[in-house]
């Protein structure tokens, strides 16, 4: 497996091996004594998937709040994403800066987001398949957003807002100036 750091302390990209013949392939996608060894000692308690039939469908941006707050290991198992974790620790220096990453079935990438992040992404190809682990249970009482379009973090969707496909529940989380501190 290959891991590398971005722009974000904590954010990661991770690309599990390969392994291919005439039948097919296999991958480990994870593995927590490899994911230790490699610096991520990350144990995950639930898996996620979403089928979104739309290029241009946004989630997000999304994060749970303390005690249930989760890191999140993001791949795609169809199609591609444009994907982002936006910092939302409030002493750090990178706060309210984000970074993105394509993630594709073909590219058999994984984005680990660790707790203190927004995490969004915009579907690039139709009926795009993400599987993603979490840390932590779901809780409705501390599942929270983060506006995608806010212009104060700058994020360069890859598709116009007017032509964004986004849930009611996506299209109404505050600005980041009037998001409640979460994470310290």
């Amino acid at each position: 497996m290959i891991v590398e750091e971005t722009a974000l302390a904590g954010v990661k990209v991770i690309t599990p091996r390969k392994l291919g013949d005439h039948r097919g392939f296999f991958s480990e996608t994870y593995n927590r004594q490899a994911f230790a060894a490699a610096g991520v000692p990350v144990e995950f308690v639930q898996d996620n998937q979403s089928l979104s039939a739309q290029p241009g469908t946004i989630r997000g941006l999304h994060f749970q709040t303390p005690p249930f707050a989760q890191d999140k290991l993001v791949r795609v198992v169809r199609g591609a994403i444009f994907d982002v974790a936006v910092d939302l620790r409030a002493s750090s220096p990178t706060f309210g800066q984000y970074v993105s990453v394509e993630l594709s079935a073909a590219n058999w990438r994984q984005l680990l987001i660790p707790i203190g992040f927004a995490h969004g992404f915009c579907t690039l190809e139709p009926d795009t398949e993400v599987v993603y682990k979490v840390t932590n249970y779901y809780s409705a009482a501390h599942d929270k957003g983060l506006a995608w379009d806010d212009e104060a973090l700058g994020i360069a969707w890859p598709t116009p807002k007017e032509r964004a496909i986004l849930s009611e529940k996506d299209r109404k989380h505050p600005l980041l100036r009037d998001l409640a501190a979460a994470f310290e």
